[in-house]
């Protein structure tokens, strides 16, 4: 069965980190772009983060650039985003997807995601 599952979601305090993985059964990760969305509650799902197929360049969506960074482990077959200095306002449901190389320069693009990952929760509250 082709599937993504994504882990490391949890509750943290406004300046904590978490690290997101986001696993692949069934096949490879790195014939695909990957990436990172979330989903708050009343609002419609956004491009985080992604990192595209060739060269495996990495786009942020402005309200997390210097404090989110992604990551591919082709040996593990698996991407991460870790998160530092989190707020409130990140509080969302994370989903992991993939991208067919095609789309690989529009890869935060949900419109574009050929598979989503079940997601994981990320709550930032003290």
């Amino acid at each position: 069965q082709l599937q993504l599952v994504e882990s490391g979601g949890g509750l943290v305090q406004p300046g904590g980190s978490l690290r997101l993985a986001c696993a692949a059964s069934g096949f490879t990760l790195d014939r695909y772009a990957i990436g990172w969305f979330r989903q708050a509650p009343g609002k419609e799902r956004e491009g985080v983060s992604c990192i595209s197929r060739i060269a495996s360049r990495t786009y942020y969506a402005d309200s997390v650039k210097g404090r989110f960074t992604i990551s591919r482990d082709n040996a593990k077959n698996t991407v991460y985003l870790q998160m530092n200095s989190l707020k409130p306002e990140d509080t969302a449901v994370y989903y992991c997807a993939t991208v067919p190389p095609l789309f690989d320069y529009v890869c935060m693009e949900p419109s574009v995601v050929d598979r989503w990952g079940q997601g994981t929760q990320v709550t930032i509250s003290s």
